[in-house]
């Protein structure tokens, strides 16, 4: 998070959008995102010269080249270790990271862990659609079982990888979801994710039309949405379903959340878990919601609870502290030493 001085003239989306055409498959979701974001840099107050984008490989690692801001598109897996020492260098730039399940949670599955872990002020969006999308469609680390594919003709054996549950198993203080069509949820997370001091974990399940069609749709379809999708929000009820009667309670038999419906066998809105976003137990349990067909997906800011500091502000404090107090010879001798005689 960096503190934002509004310029003279509010931006538009115009200011954030490059001159380079957009060249994504059409009806991909990397397009909704992309547009997203474009929409919501000027409603916080951002500027195109204290903004960075950096990439991987991958569809969505084209991201930098469609914003009007600097960019970086590196190699693949490697965007958080570039993102890492952009914030080291110049820790006033607004840096967002962008990669997908394939170049994120693959090659790059031990870059993120680490990025998440240090905790460094950066914001990173993972783009989900559950396949290598430009290696034309071999199977990811978040594909389903069965996945036929390229690489796997007889259909995936692979357990898949749950996104948020990773982020916060590596140390993640902020861990949220969105979807890619959700033009009205999705700029409050960015928002929420851009405010927050320290690494910023955001999953956008995301559709890829020709590899992958359609498979976040028992999800996200408007005919069954509101039942499949659970919208968290800090100090409410966590309440569902079309007819906003259904809810999440913990069971303590089974040390899980479970699904009930208001107003059966007893159950009243007082029986409904209300949602603690700095609770951490709380959000990796709702991280793993949704496994179950009868279950929600939980949307929104799932973790949120900022430490003290961050990794680059404590790097600049350690350098600070030793700065001209002794010579480059001290430092490298100032441990154990061998002489061989």
């Amino acid at each position: 998070m960096n503190e934002m001085t509004a310029p003279a003239q509010k931006l538009t989306i115009r200011d954030f959008t490059s001159d380079q055409e957009v060249r994504w498959c059409p009806g991909c979701g990397d397009y909704a995102i992309l547009k997203c974001m474009q929409r919501t840099l000027p409603d916080l107050g951002a500027t195109p010269e204290n903004t960075v984008f950096v990439s991987g490989i991958g569809c969505s690692s084209r991201f930098p080249y469609y914003m009007s801001t600097y960019g970086f598109h590196t190699i693949h897996g490697r965007a958080p270790a570039v993102a890492t020492g952009v914030k080291l260098a110049n820790p006033d730039l607004d840096v967002w990271l962008v990669t997908g399940d394939g170049d994120g949670l693959s090659i790059g599955g031990n870059h993120l862990m680490h990025v998440l872990r240090r905790d460094v002020d950066i914001n990173i969006l993972l783009f989900n659609n559950k396949i290598y999308g430009l290696t034309k469609g071999q199977y990811s680390p978040t594909s389903d079982p069965g996945t036929r594919a390229p690489s796997t003709p007889q259909g995936s054996i692979d357990a898949p990888l749950n996104p948020i549950a990773f982020a916060l198993g590596s140390g993640a203080r902020f861990a949220a979801r969105t979807v890619d069509t959700a033009q009205k949820h999705m700029p409050g997370v960015f928002t929420r994710a851009h405010g927050f001091k320290g690494a910023s974990f955001v999953e956008i399940l995301q559709n890829c039309i020709v590899y992958n069609d359609a498979t976040w749709a028992d999800v996200t379809n408007k005919a069954v949405a509101a039942d499949k999708q659970l919208l968290l929000e800090n100090g409410e009820k966590m309440i569902f379903g079309a007819e906003a009667n259904k809810g999440i309670r913990f069971n303590p038999d089974t040390f899980a959340l479970e699904v009930i419906t208001i107003g059966e066998g007893g159950v009243t809105e007082d029986d409904v878990l209300t949602h603690d976003e700095t609770n951490l137990q709380l959000a990796r349990m709702l991280a793993e919601l949704g496994a179950q067909d009868h279950e929600p997906m939980a949307m929104g800011v799932l973790y949120a609870d900022p430490a003290e500091t961050t990794y680059e502000r404590a790097v600049i404090d350690q350098v600070n502290e030793y700065k001209g107090k002794r010579s480059l010879r001290d430092t490298i001798y100032a441990g154990q030493t061998w002489v061989v005689e």
